[in-house]
């Protein structure tokens, strides 16, 4: 392995530069401004905006209106890279920086326009990796705005770890840039403190015949708002987003998709699953996909389950699917929400199994699915010993 690199993230420049985006997606559905490097571009939220009403702006720290200033110390991130993987810290003039994709709301366009350096890890083509590239984004109780960049060439092949701990007050962008038949699986991790805010928008741009695939998984934080986007830059290609979030008492964590079929013969999946308990814990899931005129051959599906253990919690599910052509293969979506089944409690217990264990085996199995696919041994045996934890005190 080489050694780890630290690159610190913090804020230099205001304004913003006004770059055209290779992926730049024309959509802006359901948005109340188009997309945007410019913070200008975008009025500040009120909350009555489509894309905002779930979010508690108040708890934001600032990052919504820009009264939030990056504070030096705010996060470092270290990157550990197998050999042969090229890890950089470059200026906001790299033409790498989003190539992905372009901000749709004002706190990702905040976080474009203040960023100092951009982190770009870069895996050359036709180089398969055997072990993951792990990067470690570590708030240190400030503000700040970051960039990063994921890029594979042609044919190459990685397993990306993005692990957030600590305490901060955080809006980023995230681009994964995949070139034609290459194959990247992206974990992210929200594990922060209990005070922390995390605002991201993730762009992923999926190369002819390519293949990529996402695991979000949040449990800390105050406030965690992910809003991630693929785009497709040939045919072929092929995305699968899954995602598992555990909301505990007072924390609003919030995931916002859009699948743009902008090209014919592209496929997506998405299947995100969420558990939630104690009192003001609030879920939000919105998923959008779009399948352009264009977008012939496309075969979609996207679902979304929410299991709530106690009353206090609350969720908003929201799937959208827009269809601009007939010449489909199969487009559907699916959303469902209930409380923990007492039958299945009772069943397990009537054989001698405890309460705690019979509930904590019933969300496991939930996960189950979601879980096996991570693909990366220590993340999910992290994974599930987290669930334990937060079972464990809810019953504490």
């Amino acid at each position: 392995m080489a050694e780890a690199q630290n690159i610190p993230v913090g804020s230099t420049t205001a304004g913003a530069i006004a770059v055209a985006a290779e992926a730049d997606s024309t959509v802006a559905t359901r948005m109340s401004a188009p997309p945007s490097f410019d913070v200008a571009d975008f009025p500040v939220p009120h909350g009555r905006e489509e894309e905002w009403r779930f979010t508690p702006l108040e708890r934001l720290r600032g990052l919504h209106d820009g009264t939030a200033v990056a504070t030096g110390e705010g996060v470092k991130v270290a990157v550990d890279a197998p050999e042969g993987v090229t890890v950089e810290s470059v200026g906001r003039d790299d033409a790498r920086l989003g190539k992905a994709g372009t901000p749709v709301d004002r706190v990702a366009a905040q976080a474009y326009s203040a960023f100092g350096q951009a982190s770009v890890v870069t895996v050359p083509k036709e180089t398969v990796l055997t072990e993951p590239i792990r990067i470690a984004v570590h708030g240190e109780g400030g503000t700040a705005y970051g960039h990063q960049v994921i890029e594979l060439g042609a044919f190459a092949e990685a397993v990306v770890v993005i692990d957030h701990t600590g305490d901060a007050v955080l809006a980023a962008n995230v681009d994964y840039l995949l070139g034609d038949g290459a194959k990247l699986t992206v974990v992210s991790v929200q594990d922060w403190d209990d005070k922390a805010v995390h605002v991201a928008q993730h762009n992923a741009l999926v190369g002819r015949d390519a293949s990529f695939k996402s695991v979000v998984v949040t449990f800390g934080g105050d406030v965690v708002r992910l809003h991630p986007r693929v785009t497709y830059a040939g045919p072929g290609g092929e995305a699968e987003l899954l995602g598992l979030y555990f909301t505990d008492q007072g924390q609003h964590q919030e995931h916002r998709l859009l699948v743009d079929h902008n090209v014919p013969h592209c496929k997506s999946n998405v299947v995100y699953k969420g558990a939630l308990q104690g009192d003001q814990a609030h879920a939000v899931w919105i998923g959008d996909v779009l399948i352009e005129a264009k977008a012939e051959g496309t075969d979609t599906y996207e679902m979304n389950r929410n299991l709530v253990l106690t009353d206090g919690a609350r969720v908003d599910s929201v799937p959208n699917l827009e269809i601009e052509t007939g010449e489909i293969v199969g487009a559907g979506h699916a959303s469902a929400t209930g409380r923990f089944d007492d039958e299945q409690l009772f069943y397990l217990m009537a054989r001698g199994i405890p309460e705690y264990e019979a509930r904590r085996l019933v969300v496991r199995g939930f996960f189950a699915e979601l879980v096996q696919q991570i693909g990366v041994a220590d993340i999910e045996q992290r994974l599930l010993e987290k669930i334990d934890e937060e079972l464990e005190a809810s019953v504490a």
